[in-house]
């Protein structure tokens, strides 16, 4: 009885904590809102020495899904959830097309504690990648293959690496550029954001099939363009 009553209390502390973060970072926030944050994350991303690498997987890419601000938080059970954004990209023509908003949600059991948020982005690689970012409740390496994202530059690493998963996954936390793994982790679409975004109901698939010249999204076409070409 007193193991449960232990097991309830670690419970709540995780869900006020996690309440805490989630409301801090705004969460739900605005299609606008998430396109700048993103942006910002590309920004502090380029900056980084291991960067080049990214690039080069973006360069070769079918679509990127960028999410900002990823809460982790947990106390023996744990939790995460992010909002972000979708875009497609056509090797050939090399343009842009989108966004898709989504979210991601995980859970996880074990020996934890504490909370931390994390900007993530994820490179798509394949069709298979990209069409998880159209349905709901896509499970990172169960539906999806997941790798963490090799870093450093793209002449020290061969040609081994590439393409191997259908997502290849970054973060970047207090400073610290890396790889990370993202198993279990689910992709949700967030219908709301895309109505609110493109002015009427849209399927992700056919929001992925828009081209990305809004104004609201020029910008962080750019920031993506800046970061192929700084792997050249």
């Amino acid at each position: 009885m007193r193991r449960m009553r232990v097991s309830f209390a670690l419970c709540g502390i995780f869900f006020l904590l996690f309440l805490h973060l989630t409301e801090s970072k705004s969460f739900a926030s605005t299609p606008k809102g998430r396109i700048a944050d993103s942006v910002k994350v590309l920004r502090e991303m380029s900056k980084q020495d291991d960067a080049s690498t990214m690039g080069d997987l973006i360069a070769q890419a079918r679509g990127v899904a960028i999410f900002p601000s990823v809460v982790k938080a947990g106390i023996v059970f744990g939790g995460q959830y992010g909002e972000g954004l979708v875009l497609r990209r056509d090797p050939v023509k090399k343009r842009w097309y989108g966004p898709s908003f989504a979210s991601v949600t995980g859970a996880s059991w074990g020996l934890q504690i504490g909370a931390q948020s994390i900007a993530l982005v994820l490179v798509i690689t394949n069709d298979k990648g990209l069409k998880g970012f159209t349905g709901n409740n896509v499970k990172l390496g169960g539906d999806l293959a997941v790798a963490a994202g090799p870093v450093g530059r793209r002449g020290e690493l061969g040609t081994d690496y590439k393409l191997k998963a259908s997502i290849y996954s970054y973060s970047m936390t207090k400073g610290l550029f890396a790889g990370i793994s993202l198993e279990g982790a689910a992709i949700n679409v967030d219908r709301n954001a895309n109505q609110v975004y493109w002015g009427k109901p849209v399927s992700a698939e056919n929001a992925l099939n828009s081209p990305a010249t809004k104004n609201e999204i020029k910008q962080l076409v750019m920031e993506l363009e800046k970061i192929m070409k700084q792997a050249k």
